[in-house]
This record gives structure tokens, C-alpha cells and sequence, in this order.
């Protein structure tokens, strides 16, 4: 069993940025792909960014060159750096661990971002 918890969700002005943090319960990086997601209010969750052993990241096309996904083992935290943010952005994010073993998945409780234009 793997708990997430997210912070570093807020309001923020149109091309601010926000770092929103994932903690793991304990070390399952080795293991485990880990994303971010996000759900706008009326819409389906959506993959925002995704990062797999080795290093290997992946981005959903409207979060290109505005977003990094980042991780710390020591601290069993993967970070999500969000630049340049547009009120579209608005959504609740989720954190998001899944096992590369038994193909189980983990998610966190979900953090508010509001964009305002």
C-alpha cells in the first residue's frame, strides 16, 4: 500500500507559476511510474505529465515547455513545476503512482489550481 500526499495547489494570476509536491509513503520510485493528472469541472481526468524509471518523462501536448515533472528519492517527493500558466490550467491535480509490477494504482487526494485571467 502506497500513500500520496499533494500540496502547493492555490490561486494564481495568468503566467504565474505554482510547484505543486507528491510524498510518497514510502521508496517506490524504482518501481512505480509516476504521473500527474488533472480534472476540470465537467471533464474527463487527463494525463498532465508522467515520469518512468529511468528518467524517461512524458507530457500531454497542451503542457509542453510550461511544465516539469521532477523527482527527489531521498525525499520520496515528485515535484511539478508549472510555468506560464493560463486559466485553461484550472483544475484539480492528482498524483498519481502505479506499479510496474501488479499494474496498481495510487492516487493522491487532489490539489486546487485556479489560473485567473
Amino acid at each position: 500500500q502506497v500513500q500520496l500526499v499533494e500540496s502547493g495547489g492555490g490561486l494564481v494570476q495568468a503566467g504565474g507559476s505554482l510547484r505543486l509536491s507528491c510524498a510518497a509513503s514510502k521508496s517506490i520510485f524504482s518501481i512505480y511510474t509516476l504521473g500527474w493528472y488533472r480534472q476540470a469541472p465537467g471533464k474527463q481526468r487527463e494525463l498532465v505529465a508522467m515520469s518512468r524509471s529511468g528518467g524517461v518523462t512524458n507530457y500531454a501536448e497542451s503542457v509542453k515547455g510550461r511544465f516539469t515533472i521532477s523527482t527527489d528519492n531521498a525525499k520520496n517527493t515528485v515535484y511539478l513545476q508549472m510555468n506560464s500558466l493560463k486559466p485553461e490550467d484550472t483544475a484539480v491535480y492528482y498524483c498519481n503512482a502505479r506499479s510496474m509490477i501488479t499494474n496498481t494504482n495510487y492516487w493522491g487526494q487532489g490539489t486546487q489550481v485556479t489560473v485567473s485571467s
